[in-house]
């Protein structure tokens, strides 16, 4: 892969001083890209995440956006380069309405942001017909994608979504899945921290997986899906693609 927008050379990072959970990670997406991270509890997916998002301190390595080095920025200097993240917990403002939250999302936009809003609105169907609801009461499938519409209120060039299927029925991970296809079909490049590996590699043109806070395998999303090794130990040993 010959362009990246986002690159990480060999980062460790952690909540505690001199305690690295992301050991030595070594991390790139193209531009339009879904790219997959899965791997265990504890792996480290999350922190990274968070560590590209500059919300938790490198305590060494490198991160690259675009070209430029960003790494020490804080999110709101990362936000204004165009990349957002959304959280697994606490992704919407309960007490707003899905209209209210969408506008909080263009916080640092300038001028008319009514186009945006109908942009997403034609994304979420869903989302328009609750517009006036109130976040807290949507269903956790709905929030979800409420969360999803309130990063691209900024337009952002990269999206990384931490676990957007967690804790949803069957059924709505498979409308989340969904919209996150239609997002980057826009042509957004997308970072995909997901616990269901095998949803998460069959849409990703590519999967990283990490294991105790390393890259363990690498590749494409078809080749992770057949990948012996892969299966066995993060797929279940029956799975076939």
């Amino acid at each position: 892969m010959t362009e990246t927008i986002l690159k990480v050379t060999d980062v460790y990072a952690g909540y505690i001083k001199d305690l690295n959970i992301l050991q030595g990670i070594n991390f790139q997406v193209a531009p339009g890209e879904i790219v997959a991270v899965i791997g265990p509890n504890g792996a480290g997916k999350s922190t990274l995440a968070k560590a590209i998002f500059g919300l938790v301190k490198l305590n060494r390595g490198r991160i690259t956006f675009k070209g430029k080095d960003i790494t020490g920025f804080k999110s709101d200097r990362i936000v204004k380069r165009g990349m957002c993240y959304v959280p697994q917990l606490s992704n919407v403002f309960a007490s707003l309405s899905v209209e209210e939250n969408l506008e909080m999302g263009a916080f640092i936009r300038r001028g008319s942001i009514q186009s945006q809003k109908n942009s997403i609105y034609s994304m979420f169907p869903r989302l328009a017909d609750r517009r006036r609801q109130r976040a807290g009461t949507l269903s956790g499938g709905e929030r979800q994608m409420l969360a999803m519409g309130k990063a691209l209120m900024l337009d952002p060039e990269l999206l990384l979504l931490d676990e957007p299927s967690a804790a949803l029925s069957p059924i709505l991970v498979d409308a989340v899945f969904e919209q996150i296809r239609a997002i980057n079909q826009t042509g957004k490049a997308i970072v995909l921290v997901e616990q269901n590996a095998r949803k998460a590699l069959l849409m990703a043109d590519r999967g990283y997986v990490l294991e105790n806070g390393r890259d363990r395998f690498e590749g494409t999303g078809a080749n992770l899906l057949n990948d012996p090794q892969v299966k066995a130990l993060y797929l279940g040993a029956g799975y076939k693609s």
